[in-house]
C-alpha cells in the first residue's frame, strides 16, 4: 500500500509539474514538508515554531495560488484513500484465497465476523434446529438517503473508480512489462483527468439527481454482489454441497432508500419525485434482471435429450410461444433442441416488456420467481442439479432481494406537516399549496404499489413523533387522499429527541389499539416497526447522554415487544459520523439490549458511507457479512446474557455519567450567545454553500439557537475546525464524575456499549487538532467558551487514553493509528489554508456587521469563499469524515 501510495503520489507531482501554473508543485512541496515537520514536532515535548512556520506558508499564497494547492492536497487524499481502498481489497481477497477452519472462517479473520463463524455459534448455544429457524428468519435492511454528506462530485467519483481498476490491471501485470507500462501510463492520464475536473459542484443536485447518484452503487456493486454473498455464506455453511442442492441461506438482504421519498424539511422532494424515483429504481433493476437472464440462458446449452424438460416449463415455452410467435421462432432458432434455454431467453423478454410496458408483461415479481422455480424443478428432476442451484439460484435470489422495484421506497415527513395539514382539511375553504402536495403523496404511493408490488412503497416514516396521534394521523390523510383506496402504508414513529426517545413505551402501546394498526400487523405476523434518531438526541443532550438514553429507550421498546408478542424491528437512524451515531456497525449491534435485534437489524447509510461500504464489491461483500454475523450473534444466549449483566452491574455509573456529561453539555450549548458564536468558530455557515444535496442545510434564515441547525451541519462544522466535538463532548467530565479508573477499566473491559463508546470518540478524538482548533476557538470573541471545549477535549483524551491503555490515542488499534498519523499533516496544510478563508470572511462579514447570514461583499469575499469551499472537500476527504 505504502509503494502504491508513493506511486499515485509521484504521478501527482508528474501532474502538477506538467500542468499547474510556475512553481506550484514547489509551493505544495514546501507547505507539505512544512506541516510534517509541525506535525512531529507537536508529537515531540520540544515544541518549537514549526507550525508557526506552516502557518505562515500558508498566508503568503496568492489566493489563486492557494486555490491551487488547496486542490492539489484534496487530489492527494483521494488518491489515499484510493490506495487504502485497494489494500484493503487485497487482504480480503487474500483471505478468500486461504483454506477455511473448522468454523468455517477464512484463516486471519475473526470467528464472530463472519455468518458462517456466527452460525457455528449459534449450532453450540441454541442446536441445529433453532440456528436454522434463526438464520431463516435473518435481515438485514440498510436503506439509504440522501442527506448531504457526501463532500465529492459524481464525476471525481468516476475517476477515482476508474483509477482503481487500473491499479488491479497493475497489479495483475509482469513487473516492468508492457502491461504494466501501459498501466502506468493510463494512470497518469487519469490523474491528470483528476486534476482537472473542477472538485466544487457548481450547483445543488436535484432529488432526481440524487436518485440516480445511488443508482450507480446498484448498478456497479449491490445487484450483482449481494446473490454472491449468499452464495459464499452458503458455500462456508455446507462446502462441497453448496450448489448441487437447495440452499440454506435465505435471501437475507432488503435494501431501503429515502432518496426522493424524504421530504422532511426538503421541499423539493415532491410527490412527482417520489414517483419518478420509484420509475428509475424499477428502470435499473429490470434491465439488470433481462441482462443477467439473457446471460444465464445463453449459457444454458442444455439438449432436450439428456436434460428433458418438465411438463410445466413446456407448458411456459407454448404460452410464450402463442403470446408471441415471432420472437418465439427466433429464439428456437438459435435455440433448436435447448428447451431451457430457450425459455429463460422467453424470461428475459418478458422483463424486457415489462420494463417497457409492453404485451407479454410479468404483472408481479412473484409471477417471474414462479416461473424460475419452475425451470429449476425441471432441471432438478433432470439431474442437472449443478445449474438448478447454480445460475438459476442466482437469479432467484436477486428476485427475491429486489423485486421489480429495487429499493423499497420510504417516505418521511415531519409529524407538524400532518398537523396542519388536518387542521386546513377539518376547517374547510381553500387547501394550500403544501397541504395539497401532502394529499397528493398518498397519491404516489398508491400508483406506485399497483405499478411495482406492496414491497415498492408503503413504509411512511413520521419525524418528530411525539404522541400516538401523530401516527394516527398518517391515516387520517391517506383517507383524505383517497378514500376506501388509500395505499397499504407501515406507519413508522421516529422518535428522536431525549423526551420523545422516554415516552416511545407508552405512545407505543397506545397506537398498537388503533383499528388500523391492528388490521397492519394481523397481515404481517404481529409485525412493527419502530425508528430511533441518534442525531438530534445527540444534539440535544450531548452524545454520552444521548447513546445511553438510546440504550435505555431500546431496551424498554424490545421488552414492551416481547411482553405484547410483537415482532418487532428497530430502525437505526445512524449517520455516517460519530456525532450521529456512526462507526463501526457489527459492534454497535453486538452492543444492543436483549431482544432489541431479534435476528433483524435496519439503519440508514447515507453519505460517503454508502461509497465506503457498498462502492467496491470485495469491500461490498465483507460489511454484508460481518453486520449479518453480528446480527444473528446479537440473539445468541452468550452474548444477550454478557450484554444484560453488564447493564445491570454498571447501571449506577451510567446514571453518574448520564448527569455528569448532560450538565457539561449543557453549560456549553445553553450558554447565551452560544448559537451564533458556534457559527463564527466554524465553517457553519459555508457549509451550506457547498452544493453537497438538495436539502436545505437548516431550518430557518438564520441560526438563533440548535434547534434552527440541523444535525448534519452540526456535526460537519465541528469536523472541518478538526474539534469533532460533536462525537466526545462531555464523555471526559462524564468518566471524571465516575473517577474510580480501576472500576471504569473493567467496565470498559467488560460492558460493550461503554467499550464501543470509547472506541469510537477515540477515534473521533485522533482526528482533532488541538492546535489547529485553538485557531478557530480564536475567531470568537468568547474566552470562556473557547476554554471549556478545550478543557473538555484535554479531559476526554486523557481519560480515553488511561482506559484503552498506553500513552496515545489508538495505541490498542496501532494499523487505525498509523492511518490517521500518516494523514493528520495533510490535513493540518488544508485547515491553515481554511483559516487563512475563514479568517477573511469573518473579518468581511464584522465590517457589514452580520456575522449570522452570508452576504454578497466584494469580489475578494467570493474569491475568499472559494478557497473555503475547495478547503471543506479537501478536509473531509482526508478525514474520510463529513456528517
Amino acid at each position: 500500500m505504502r509503494a502504491d501510495v508513493r506511486m499515485l503520489g509521484a504521478l501527482l507531482g508528474q501532474v502538477l509539474r506538467e500542468c499547474g501554473s510556475p512553481g506550484l508543485f514547489e509551493d505544495v512541496e514546501r507547505l507539505r514538508l512544512a506541516s510534517i515537520q509541525a506535525y512531529e514536532e507537536h508529537s515531540t515535548p520540544a515544541e518549537s515554531g514549526a507550525f508557526d512556520r506552516a502557518a505562515e506558508i500558508a498566508e503568503s499564497f496568492t489566493t489563486e495560488r492557494a486555490d491551487e494547492v488547496a486542490r492539489a492536497f484534496t487530489c492527494y487524499f483521494h488518491l489515499v484513500n484510493l490506495a487504502e481502498e485497494h489494500q484493503r481489497v487485497r487482504v480480503l481477497r487474500e483471505r478468500a484465497g486461504r483454506p477455511a477452519t473448522s468454523s468455517g472462517s477464512a484463516t486471519g479473520a475473526r470467528e464472530s465476523d463472519t455468518v458462517a463463524a456466527a452460525y457455528a455459534q449459534l449450532r453450540r448455544e441454541v442446536g441445529d434446529d433453532e440456528a436454522q429457524r434463526r438464520l431463516g428468519e435473518l435481515r438485514f435492511h440498510p436503506v439509504f438517503t440522501a442527506h448531504p454528506t457526501e463532500a465529492r462530485r459524481r464525476a471525481v467519483s468516476g475517476s477515482i473508480r476508474r483509477l482503481s481498476e487500473l491499479l488491479s490491471e497493475r497489479d495483475a501485470a509482469s513487473v516492468g512489462g508492457a502491461e504494466e507500462r501501459r498501466a502506468n501510463r493510463r494512470m497518469l492520464e487519469e490523474v491528470d483527468t483528476l486534476w482537472r475536473t473542477a472538485p466544487l459542484r457548481a450547483q445543488k443536485p436535484s432529488p432526481t439527481d440524487e436518485v440516480r447518484t445511488v443508482m450507480s452503487v446498484f448498478d456497479e456493486t449491490l445487484f450483482t454482489t449481494v446473490p454472491h454473498v449468499y452464495r459464499r455464506i452458503d458455500d462456508a455453511l455446507r462446502g462441497e454441497e453448496s450448489g448441487a442442492s437447495a440452499p440454506i441461506v435465505p435471501a437475507f438482504v432488503r435494501i431501503g432508500s429515502w432518496v426522493g421519498g424524504d421530504r422532511d424539511g426538503n421541499p423539493f422532494v415532491t410527490a412527482a419525485v417520489t414517483r419518478e424515483a420509484s420509475r428509475i429504481a424499477s428502470d435499473h433493476v429490470l434491465r439488470g434482471l433481462e441482462r443477467a437472464i439473457d446471460r444465464i440462458g445463453r449459457s444454458l446449452t442444455l439438449d432436450a435429450e439428456g436434460t428433458p424438460p418438465s411438463a410445466e416449463v413446456t407448458a411456459l415455452w407454448d404460452a410464450f410461444a402463442q403470446s408471441a410467435p415471432d420472437l418465439a421462432n427466433a429464439i428456437a432458432t438459435r435455440a433448436p433442441d435447448e428447451p431451457h434455454r430457450r425459455v429463460l431467453l422467453a424470461f428475459a423478454h418478458r422483463v424486457s416488456a415489462t420494463r417497457t410496458e409492453a404485451a407479454g408483461a410479468y404483472g408481479a415479481p412473484e409471477e417471474l420467481l414462479a416461473c424460475l422455480r419452475a425451470v429449476q424443478e425441471s432441471l432438478v428432476a433432470s439431474g442437472a442439479n449443478r445449474h438448478a442451484f447454480g445460475g438459476i439460484q442466482h437469479l432467484i435470489w436477486q428476485v427475491e432481494t429486489y423485486g421489480f422495484h429495487l429499493t423499497e421506497l420510504e417516505v418521511r415527513q415531519h409529524s407538524q406537516v400532518h398537523r396542519e395539514a388536518l387542521a386546513e382539511l377539518e376547517a374547510g375553504g381553500e387547501l394550500s399549496e403544501r397541504t395539497l402536495e401532502v394529499l397528493d403523496v398518498f397519491r404516489a404511493v398508491a400508483d406506485i404499489q399497483r405499478a411495482y408490488g406492496l414491497r415498492a412503497a408503503g413504509r411512511y416514516v413520521v419525524s418528530f413523533t411525539q404522541s400516538a396521534q401523530d401516527l394516527a394521523n398518517v391515516h387520517r390523510l391517506a383517507k383524505y387522499a383517497l378514500g376506501d383506496d388509500a395505499p397499504v402504508l407501515d406507519v413508522v414513529p421516529l422518535f428522536e429527541t431525549f423526551a420523545d426517545l422516554q415516552a416511545a413505551p407508552a405512545i407505543l402501546t397506545e397506537v398498537v389499539e388503533f383499528p388500523e394498526f391492528q388490521a397492519r400487523m394481523a397481515a404481517t405476523g404481529n409485525r412493527l416497526e419502530v425508528m430511533l434518531g441518534y442525531s438530534d438526541s445527540s444534539k440535544d443532550v450531548g452524545p454520552v447522554a444521548a447513546n445511553l438514553a438510546l440504550y435505555e429507550a431500546q431496551e424498554k421498546i424490545a421488552l414492551w415487544a416481547k411482553e405484547s408478542g410483537i415482532a418487532l424491528t428497530l430502525f437505526h437512524g445512524r449517520g455516517g459520523a460519530l456525532g450521529r451515531g456512526g462507526g463501526p456497525a457489527n459492534s454497535a449491534i453486538l452492543a444492543q439490549p436483549p431482544h432489541s435485534v431479534d435476528g433483524r437489524f435496519k439503519l440508514t447509510e447515507q453519505g460517503e458511507t454508502i461509497f465506503a461500504r457498498y462502492g467496491e464489491p470485495a469491500i461490498a461483500m465483507r460489511h454484508i457479512d460481518q453486520v449479518a454475523a453480528a446480527t444473528l450473534l446479537a440473539s445468541s444466549p452468550s452474548v444477550e446474557e454478557r450484554t444484560s449483566g453488564a447493564a445491570a452491574r454498571y447501571a449506577k455509573i451510567a446514571q453518574t455519567m448520564d448527569a455528569a456529561s448532560r450538565e457539561r453539555f449543557f453549560s456549553l450549548v445553553k450558554a447565551e450567545g452560544f448559537a451564533p458564536w458556534f457559527a463564527t468558530v466554524t465553517p457553519m455557515e459555508e457549509i451550506g454553500l457547498l452544493a453537497l444535496g438538495s436539502r436545505p442545510a437548516r431550518r430557518g434564515l438564520s441560526v438563533e439557537s440548535l434547534e434552527d441547525l440541523r444535525a448534519i451541519p452540526w456535526v460537519f462544522a465541528w469536523t472541518q475546525a478538526r474539534i469533532n466535538l460533536a462525537g466526545w463532548f462531555g464523555l471526559g467530565s462524564a468518566l471524571e464524575a465516575v473517577g474510580d479508573e480501576a472500576l471504569l477499566v473493567e467496565a470498559y473491559r467488560e460492558w460493550p456499549l461503554l467499550h464501543a463508546m470509547i472506541d469510537n470518540v477515540a477515534m473521533s478524538l485522533a482526528k482533532t487538532d488541538e492546535r489547529i482548533a485553538r485557531q478557530y476557538l480564536a475567531l470568537g470573541d468568547r474566552d470562556d467558551l473557547a476554554a471549556l471545549v478545550l478543557d473538555e477535549l484535554a479531559l476526554t483524551k486523557a481519560w480515553v487514553i488511561r482506559l484503552t491503555g498506553g500513552t496515545g490515542l489508538l495505541e490498542n488499534k496501532p494499523i487505525l493509528q498509523r492511518a490517521v498519523t500518516l494523514r493528520s499533516p495533510y490535513v493540518d496544510a488544508l485547515s491553515l489554508l481554511q483559516l487563512r478563508a475563514l479568517r477573511e470572511l469573518r473579518s468581511a462579514a464584522s465590517e457589514s456587521e452580520s456575522v449570522t447570514e452570508p452576504v454578497e461583499v466584494s469580489g475578494v469575499a467570493d474569491e475568499q469563499r472559494r478557497l473555503l469551499l475547495l478547503s471543506v472537500s479537501g478536509v473531509a476527504a482526508g478525514l474520510q469524515n463529513t456528517g
